[in-house]
């Protein structure tokens, strides 16, 4: 099976940065935080408008895939023959939201921060929807059975480790451990999107990075509430990161008018 490529690295190699800069004000330490891996041109991920639209929101913009929703657009869509690119992304992503949906659980449990467990139930529904889409191509599940913090991938174990172990130095470093991994998920799937042409898993994807988008948004500005810190990306380019952060909630189409563009690297 294919193996990642070039985003691979960024989980680990921004963890460094992250761990240098959680206990600073604001700013970067000798350019550890700095996103080199993200190239400058790199295409933005578009929500489209005829992408159906599968979320609920709520007001502090946590993001949900409505099971219902999913059933009904997958019914009209499309199953063919997957590359192997395509399938080792589906079952990267089924682990990847699981992480972090375990990080924020485990944060919660440390900190008892709400919106650490508000985003851990929206994420539930974003590692559910990946699910649906392996079962859907009778692709084995790499989370079946695994407890919260178990994983099969050992790159995500030691991801989930690493992440734990930072976030349980201090609520600030739980919440930018919490604006990191949705960086990430949200560079993740815009990479994984462009290896596919396939509607259903574009629409998923599409979804899941809404939700990130607002997400980031959520752990970002609870961060400046509690602290007064302004967060520095830590993988993402400063450009695409403020077009995201600057913007507002984007509401789900299960509850609410949606289709903007938002995302991409600077």
């Amino acid at each position: 099976m294919k193996q990642r490529h070039v985003w691979q690295s960024w989980w680990m190699a921004g963890l460094l940065a992250l761990t240098v800069v959680s206990g600073c004000a604001s700013g970067t330490a000798g350019g550890t935080a700095t996103p080199a891996a993200v190239p400058p041109d790199a295409p933005a991920v578009e929500t489209a408008v005829a992408t159906p639209d599968l979320l609920t929101v709520d007001a502090e913009g946590n993001t949900s895939v409505e099971p219902a929703a999913l059933e009904a657009a997958l019914a009209s869509m499309p199953v063919s023959e997957l590359t192997e690119a395509e399938i080792a992304g589906l079952v990267w992503m089924r682990e990847e939201e699981k992480l972090a949906r375990d990080v924020y659980l485990t944060l919660y449990e440390l900190w008892g921060q709400p919106v650490l467990q508000n985003i851990a139930n929206s994420e539930a529904t974003h590692t559910e929807a990946v699910l649906t889409l392996l079962e859907r191509y009778s692709i084995p599940d790499p989370a079946d059975g695994n407890a919260v913090g178990v994983f099969t991938n050992t790159e995500l174990q030691a991801l989930y480790d690493a992440l734990v172990k930072q976030g349980a130095e201090s609520l600030v470093a739980a919440l930018k451990v919490g604006a990191a991994v949705e960086e990430i998920d949200i560079l993740d799937l815009e990479e994984r999107s462009a290896e596919t042409e396939k509607t259903d898993i574009l629409t998923v994807y599409a979804n899941l990075t809404k939700g990130s988008r607002n997400h980031l948004r959520s752990f970002v500005r609870t961060l400046e509430r509690i602290s007064g810190e302004v967060y520095i990306p830590q993988y993402m380019s400063q450009k695409a990161y403020d077009a995201i952060v600057t913007g507002e909630i984007e509401r789900g189409g299960q509850n609410s008018s949606s289709g903007r563009r938002q995302g991409g690297r600077g």
